[in-house]
């Protein structure tokens, strides 16, 4: 049978033992049919084979990151504002007054995370008076990793802050000498205020989460990414908080491949969660494009260490070893994977006594579980999960936070933070991640740059060579070795054979630019399948149209995603582009028939009009 596709005049990696180099691959009904020499293939098209010349670029086995939260992510990317990549705070905040321009009431402007003050070259966030010059009337919300939120006055206004407000369990509403909230929350070291804070303000309606979960999706295609696992959230409840997903898998317009794992909702009642669930779905049921891993990253609420090194580590609380025991034993006996949210080294230690324990009784019998972030564990701790046949993934938060971990811990301390290097060569299985798109960016290079330099995205030299890794290393921890925390070893992550067709051909040689220009990387053309699903530059003509980013107002159109030059953290002046409904970007929702805009849904009244309140 001819194949579907054939891409050629390349340099493919493989990443496939005995033949790492191929010039050629071919495709049929969405699998690797061959790879290996264009001489040998081109022959076997036929007359509907679509043929590809890549122009002799690096390509690689397409990209998973094995803990990202797509699908929070996409059904809020359409309403943030993104800083990833951006290089100054001068640009950040022309960024953010051109959006608060064209932003309706009652509308927020949110920067939600993915990046790090200090990668700005003055090294600061706003002020909040900066924030309130540039936003007088509009609520901005700016997430800082999970260490702070910044609101100016407008936000506080619609979050119903005022001096009678009481800080939360581990938080903190900064206030004036009047005792009036500064706009300035942080996390004392519980992230809950920030993101309950966050929660308050509109969301998209249906579709719009649909048409966002789309763009989003294609920006991790245009750096690469086919593949990911989802950790769940805070307030991301199953089914509900699925359903968009849901609808796009059953309507084949998913672009990412996503396994998710399934969140604990309810605090002290955990273990309800995962018995309910248990019921209605089991691990590994769906298909290639949307199918259930397991439990976690949260599997109980006190577990948690949060990863805010800015604050003393947390001690956990004495009960923490009871309540997780009963979720464990509740997984092992439904034969459900799990994932752990592990910070430090001494909850892994409390962690694994558990595990033990219940593993003597009920063994895991080949369950894959993992640690998650594991920045400080120890030599003996990656022992006893390579004991009980678990696998840790690894995230680059340290490329975010390693400045902040240095100043507490000490640069000694932090020189092998997470240890990756002794992880490998204990044997456990290992993958990476970025932890998007709260804490670090969702930019795949990123990471890789960080695991081969060692580097933050401030520049500050983490670590020395013994804790580096060589660009292939990297580049398997971002394929086929996140295979193994989806329990889908051998069907994809590499050119080979017989797995699924995913592959990303890049902007430049990821095994020969210059190391500082690893992070600078993205796709030029990225294939799930079999299907092109991101095409930029020569091959832009391949890729599927994809309709225009709703709302009108949103920063997606004006801004894009991950800022990978400058000139895009300018974006387009829109102060003077009218709204679909007709009225100017300076004005307010009207009740009226709007002009429908290209590819966008239309509907009557104020939700007809991309200028709808909530």
């Amino acid at each position: 049978m001819p194949p579907d596709l054939i891409l050629h005049h390349g340099r493919f990696t493989t990443l496939f033992p005995g033949a790492p180099e191929a010039d050629a691959v071919a495709i049929t009904d969405g699998r690797f049919s061959a790879v290996g020499a264009a001489s040998d293939i081109l022959p076997t098209r036929g007359a509907d084979t679509r043929v590809i010349d890549v122009g002799g670029r690096r390509v690689v086995p397409g990209l998973i990151d094995s803990h990202t939260h797509v699908i929070r992510g996409g059904l809020n990317y359409n309403l943030e504002l993104r800083w990833d990549g951006v290089r100054s705070l001068a640009d950040a905040m022309r960024m953010l007054r051109k959006q608060v321009a064209i932003t309706p009431a009652p509308q927020w402007v949110r920067v939600v995370g993915g990046f790090t003050e200090l990668q700005f070259a003055e090294r600061r966030l706003p002020t909040l008076e900066e924030l309130n010059a540039a936003a007088p009337e509009t609520p901005v919300f700016i997430l800082h990793l999970y260490d702070r939120a910044l609101l100016n006055g407008a936000a506080l206004r619609a979050c119903g802050y005022t001096r009678d407000t009481p800080n939360p369990p581990g938080g903190e509403i900064q206030r004036d000498r009047h005792g009036n909230p500064t706009g300035l929350l942080l996390a004392k070291p519980n992230a809950q205020l920030l993101y309950a804070t966050l929660a308050k303000g509109p969301k998209l309606p249906a579709e719009y989460q649909e048409n966002s979960t789309r763009h989003f999706m294609r920006e991790l295609n245009r750096l690469g990414i086919t593949g990911v696992i989802d950790a769940g959230g805070g307030f991301q409840n199953y089914p509900d908080d699925y359903a968009v997903v849901q609808k796009l898998a059953d309507a084949g317009q998913l672009t990412l491949r996503i396994a998710y794992n399934l969140f604990t909702q309810n605090k002290g009642a955990e273990a309800a969660d995962f018995r309910a669930w248990a019921k209605q779905v089991r691990p590994g049921q769906g298909s290639d494009h949307f199918r259930h891993n397991g439990a976690g990253e949260m599997l109980v609420f006190s577990a948690a260490d949060f990863e805010d090194f800015r604050e003393p580590r947390p001690e956990l609380p004495a009960d923490m070893e009871g309540q997780l025991e009963e979720v464990v034993r509740v997984l092992v006996e439904n034969r459900w994977p799990w994932r752990l949210h592990a910070t430090y080294d001494e909850s892994i230690s409390r962690a694994l006594d558990v595990f033990e324990r219940v593993h003597h009784d009920m063994p895991f019998r080949g369950l894959h579980w993992f640690i998650d972030h594991a920045e400080t564990i120890s030599e003996r701790n990656i022992d006893r999960i390579a004991a009980l046949g678990g696998g840790i993934a690894v995230q680059h938060r340290m490329a975010y936070q390693g400045e902040y971990f240095v100043e507490r811990y000490g640069a000694a301390a932090a020189a092998h933070t997470p240890p990756i290097a002794r992880m490998l060569a204990a044997g456990v299985p290992v993958g990476a991640g970025t932890d998007a798109t709260r804490v670090a960016s969702y930019n795949p290079w990123v990471s890789l740059s960080w695991l081969v330099t060692g580097k933050t995205v401030a520049g500050t030299q983490l670590y020395g060579e013994d804790a580096l890794l060589d660009r292939e290393t990297a580049l398997r921890l971002w394929t086929e070795r996140n295979t193994w925390f989806s329990s889908e070893t051998g069907t994809k992550g590499q050119l080979a054979v017989g797995q699924l067709a995913d592959l990303a051909v890049l902007s430049a040689d990821y095994f020969r630019v210059p190391a500082e220009e690893i992070s600078r990387l993205e796709s030029v053309l990225t294939v799930v399948g079999g299907k092109v699903v991101h095409g930029s530059g020569g091959f832009s003509d391949f890729a599927p149209p994809l309709p225009a980013a709703m709302p009108d107002w949103s920063p997606v159109r004006s801004f894009g995603g991950y800022a990978s030059s400058p000139a895009q953290a300018h974006g387009t002046d829109r102060a003077d582009a009218p709204h679909a409904c007709g009225v100017h970007a300076h004005g307010k929702a009207a009740w009226r028939r709007p002009v429908p805009v290209a590819e966008e849904p239309t509907f009557w009244g104020l939700l007809g009009c991309s200028c709808w309140a909530f």
